[in-house]
């Protein structure tokens, strides 16, 4: 039997249940390895509590980060579009394109996003736009578990269905009077069902294209009682490989970032050595109210250059865990 059900209906957005916290989001990133500039853009409907959650986060070449987080107001969950940032699928399962037309904040010292709110009160501001089309360079993984009993990628109180991709990416990135052409590689995903970045107690992402269509999404996520599962690909000559156990280091800065990792991997065909060096850090967070208490996050997104095999890619590192008396939950591991 199946584990996961997924079809081209699965690339629109879905009927939302009863969950005051139903979330269906759409996900890219694109890389272009000659110019170094790339980034991410997130749009996450949340319907049943009114608004949107707008993401755009741009890595530029001399190291500053143009970047916009909004909550604009929605109505309804049958399209994703909102605040100028769109979404749309070409072909499903094969093409999809996401379209930001705004003003996005330039941040010289990527520190300076630890205080988010002086950041958009005084921050410079630029008027951008950002087109991004992805071809399929890699099957479908994942969809909606078709059993109580599957395990799905983040958990089940974290977007019950998820699927992702590797591709091909071209576009263009207008930030001011700078633009840069992507003719590079990304990833995206599409999830849906209940969702609070909370639910995670921590865990690590890697996200990787590689010059000969190769690539990564590897991750380990451990619960608050210790449990910790490893999931993810490799993408080798165009198929997907299901990791069967996975080993991973990180080095940290004196703040606490992560800076550079070492990972252990093996498929049922290999073993791979793979190390990722984080360039440019963007350090996040999110924020919610749980009764009388602010629950909080840090969600760690680090531009990073992965080596594997003699090859160097691009992509995301991507570290996310839970605050709780200041404490970082998965830190220094």
């Amino acid at each position: 039997m199946d584990l996961f059900r997924m079809g081209p209906q699965d690339e629109s957005p879905h009927a939302p249940d009863a969950s005051q916290n139903f979330n269906e989001s759409v996900y890219l990133n694109a890389f272009d390895a000659r110019t170094r500039v790339g980034g991410w853009m997130r749009l996450g409907n949340r319907v049943n509590e009114g608004h949107a959650e707008l993401s755009v986060c741009l890595y530029l070449p001399d190291g500053r980060i143009a970047c916009n987080f909004q909550r604009p107001s929605i109505s309804s969950n049958d399209r994703f579009d909102a605040g100028g940032l769109s979404y749309a699928v070409i072909e499903p399962l094969q093409r999809v394109s996401m379209t930001y037309e705004g003003d996005l904040y330039l941040v010289e010292e990527p520190d300076a996003l630890r205080d988010p709110q002086k950041l958009f009160n005084t921050g410079t501001r630029a008027p951008s736009r950002v087109h991004w089309v992805h071809e399929a360079e890699s099957p479908i993984h994942g969809g909606e578990p078709t059993s109580p009993s599957t395990p799905t990628m983040y958990g089940r109180d974290f977007s019950l269905g998820h699927f992702n991709q590797h591709a091909r990416v071209r576009g263009e990135i207008r930030v001011g009077d700078n633009v840069w052409t992507i003719d590079g590689r990304g990833w995206r995903d599409h999830s849906w069902g209940p969702r609070y970045w909370q639910a995670i107690y921590f865990y690590r992402l890697f996200l990787a294209n590689f010059p000969n269509g190769d690539g990564l999404m590897l991750l380990k996520i451990t619960d608050k009682a210790g449990r910790t599962r490893r999931e993810g690909v490799l993408l080798v000559d165009g198929q997907y490989e299901d990791i069967l156990d996975m080993d991973l280091f990180t080095d940290w800065t004196d703040k606490r970032d992560p800076a550079f990792v070492r990972i252990g991997v093996r498929t049922a065909k290999r073993k791979a050595i793979i190390t990722g060096e984080i360039l440019t850090l963007a350090p996040l967070r999110n924020r919610r109210r749980a009764d009388d208490e602010i629950l909080v996050s840090r969600i760690a997104e680090g531009y990073t250059r992965f080596r594997w095999d003699g090859q160097e890619g691009y992509g995301m590192s991507e570290y996310i865990e839970r605050l709780e008396n200041g404490v970082l939950a998965g830190y220094p591991l």
